[in-house]
Formats: C-alpha cells, sequence, structure tokens
C-alpha cells in the first residue's frame, strides 16, 4: 500500500461516525445576528501567535519540535539567529532549505498591544503560524487554552481562532464546541492542506458538516510549500513566497471546482495570501460566456456556479498589503471585491507590513467605503467581534 493510501485510510478510520453533536447553528448565545460593522475600527485578521514560553519550557518546545513530520521530509531544529543573541526555530522542506523561522521573543502580549497601537490597530485574530497541519489534539488542547488566556488579559484587542486535527473524531468536535460556546472564540483554524491532502478531500467531510453546522468562520493558513514542491526548493524567495501562494491557490481552486460548497453552503472560507494572488486567475478559471460556440469544448463550463461561491463562500485576507504592490492590490478589489477581502499583516513575520500596511491601504485608489470594509468592516462582520 502507498504512503497515500495509507494515511486516507487512517483518516477514515478515524472520522469514521463521528458527525451530529447536537450544536446549534448560532455559536454566541444571546446573538441572532452578526453585529453591525464600525466603520472607524480597524481590524488585524491574521495575527500569529505562538506561547510565550515556548522558548523557556523545554518540554513545550520539544513538544512543538516533535510535532513536526520528519517521515514527509520536512525537519525542525532549534538554532541560533545569526549575528544576534536569540534562538530560532527553523523549519526546513527539504532539508537543507529553510521555509519558516520562529525567533523567540517575539510573541509576547505586550508587545503585540504596543505595536498595534503604534500601528493603530485596533482588535486583532489570532492564529498558529503553520503549526495547524502538525499539532496532535492534546497539544491543540494546550494551544487554545493559550488562546483563551492571551485574549483574557487584553478583552477587546485580541479573539482567538479554535485549532483541532481536522478528522472529525468526537473529542476533536467536543474542543472545537468547548472553544466557540465555553471560551468565545470567533471562529477555526485550519492549513490549506494537511500532508497530501487538500480540503476538498472526502476526509475532511466530517469535520466540515460540524462546522457548517456551527455556523462559524474557518481561517485557512497557508502551508509553508504546496504538496508538489520540488520545481521551486533551489531558490529563496520563490521558495518561501511563491510557494505559499501555489499551496493558497491551489487549495482555492480544488475547493471551488469540488462542489463541497453545495453540501456545505454555510462554510465561510477565509484564505491567507489573498488565497495565493487568485485574483490574477479568478477570470481566467471561471471564464465569463459570450455565447461564442468552438468545434471542441475544452473546459468545463462552470461559471455561474463557482461565482457564486466566490461572492458567498470564500475570503481572502491580504497577509501583509505592502508585499503585493498597489496595482496588484486595486486589482484584487476590482474582481474579488472589497467585501471579501479582509485586512491581515501577518504579524510578526516583517515589521514594515505591520507598521506601514494600515497607511498602504488608505492610499489605494478605491473607494473610501471599500477601504472601511477590508480594514475593518468585513472583519467586525464576519467574526462578530464586539
Amino acid at each position: 500500500m502507498t504512503e497515500r493510501m495509507t494515511r486516507r485510510e487512517v483518516m477514515r478510520l478515524t472520522a469514521a461516525g463521528v458527525l451530529g453533536t447536537g450544536v446549534a447553528a448560532s455559536a454566541w448565545p444571546g446573538e441572532t445576528a452578526p453585529l453591525r460593522a464600525a466603520s472607524s475600527i480597524v481590524v488585524d485578521a491574521n495575527m500569529h501567535w505562538l506561547p510565550e514560553t515556548l522558548f523557556s519550557d523545554g518540554a513545550l518546545l520539544e513538544t512543538f519540535i516533535r510535532a513536526v513530520p520528519r517521515e514527509y521530509g520536512i525537519h525542525a531544529r532549534v538554532t541560533a539567529v545569526p549575528g544576534k543573541e536569540l534562538r530560532q526555530i527553523v523549519i526546513e522542506m527539504p532539508k537543507g532549505y529553510e521555509v519558516l523561522n520562529y525567533a523567540e521573543n517575539q510573541y509576547s502580549s505586550a508587545d503585540q498591544v504596543a505595536d498595534m497601537d503604534r500601528a493603530e490597530i485596533d482588535k486583532a485574530v489570532l492564529r498558529l503560524p503553520c503549526w495547524q497541519e502538525w499539532v496532535d489534539l492534546e497539544t491543540c488542547k494546550f494551544i487554545n487554552n493559550g488562546l483563551a488566556e492571551h485574549t483574557k488579559r487584553n478583552p477587546g484587542r485580541f479573539y482567538a481562532l479554535a485549532v483541532v486535527p481536522p478528522w472529525g473524531s468526537k473529542e476533536s468536535l467536543k474542543e472545537v464546541e468547548r472553544c466557540v460556546t465555553g471560551l468565545g472564540f470567533r471562529g477555526v483554524q485550519m492549513a490549506a492542506h494537511y500532508g497530501d491532502l487538500y480540503l476538498d478531500e472526502e476526509e475532511f467531510r466530517p469535520y466540515f458538516g460540524f462546522l457548517n453546522q456551527l455556523g462559524v468562520p474557518v481561517v485557512v493558513h497557508h502551508t509553508p510549500l504546496p504538496v508538489d514542491y520540488r520545481s521551486i526548493s533551489k531558490y529563496t524567495n520563490q521558495r518561501r513566497q511563491y510557494g505559499r501562494c501555489i499551496a493558497q491557490g491551489t487549495a482555492v481552486g480544488r475547493e471551488l471546482f469540488s462542489g463541497m460548497f453545495d453540501e456545505f453552503p454555510n462554510l465561510r472560507l477565509v484564505h491567507s495570501m489573498l488565497g495565493g494572488g487568485f485574483f490574477a486567475f479568478a477570470n481566467m478559471l471561471v471564464p465569463e460566456r459570450t455565447g461564442v460556440g468552438d468545434a471542441v469544448d475544452r473546459f468545463q463550463d462552470q461559471t455561474e456556479r463557482v461565482r457564486g461561491y466566490l461572492r458567498n463562500n470564500l475570503y481572502f485576507d491580504l497577509s501583509g498589503a505592502p508585499q503585493w504592490g498597489k496595482a496588484q492590490l486595486e486589482c484584487a478589489v476590482k474582481v474579488l471585491g472589497a467585501d471579501r477581502i479582509l485586512y491581515g499583516g501577518s504579524y510578526p513575520i516583517r515589521r514594515d507590513w505591520f507598521l506601514n500596511g494600515i497607511d498602504y491601504v488608505r492610499s489605494l485608489e478605491i473607494s473610501e467605503g471599500d477601504k472601511s470594509k477590508i480594514l475593518g468592516g468585513n472583519a467586525v462582520s464576519l467574526f462578530r467581534l464586539a
């Protein structure tokens, strides 16, 4: 049996027969409709979180390192940051090619709040940076508890997203229910793919069925690389930037063409990295009808159905506005619509993206109403931020 089939069979067995916990579709008791967006609120919908004690707690650090699946060619180590008295977690994929770095002293709530104030950001939605794919349920519970404590210490500034293994086990669904209905989390977080499985695969259907009923948004964070990455691993910027875009663009396309939103119409997925720059390919993949016939039909005609999914089921966050360029961001707004785009800074990846991102969006040649939606209005409505 191949490695792929082995993983599939394990996941199918894990997911079997667990759907149906009786969770009500409204996640927050007493709320009958999304809160109306306040035009002045600025929300960062993509702020990274790791435990503040990650580097000082040896056992915790070992847990995170061992979560990375070396058997699939992904390697993690702790090493010094060159030229600085700091340690970092370096993740390589394949070995010898860095795809992720996490440095110590970058995830304290005091520093986050200070940087948010400097950047004029009112609220932030917290997620893990790329670990969603690897952590087991017990580690997820530890992470969720840490996120809950982090938000509790900073009421009104931070909001959390629950993380669990996405195979639909009863224990995982119970953990999501605890986070959303008991701890006030505003959604869940997932990876763009798990191993070689993208989210349209049947292994995720028990979990998506549960989330479809629960009615909370699902933030889909990019993975360091797509499933098939060998051709782009050689060069650093292509690997570390374009690789994330290929992973997200592939995920978005598969979700759209799979028909999964027919089965789960209440799902709202928020993809980072603007869905891998999906705005550049949207009209190519889903061309408008012209009424002109061809001798051979070379493409499937799914225009109306797929464009409906784009309008109703998918959102995209910026993940660092300055990295895109103004022309590209203005194009994204024109193609995807301001209603589908959320501001995100990917803190603490690049301080200039975070500190200059708000002004960068404000400098775009789009309407003031569209700027307001992107900078906070969409996130306030989607995540029901108080």
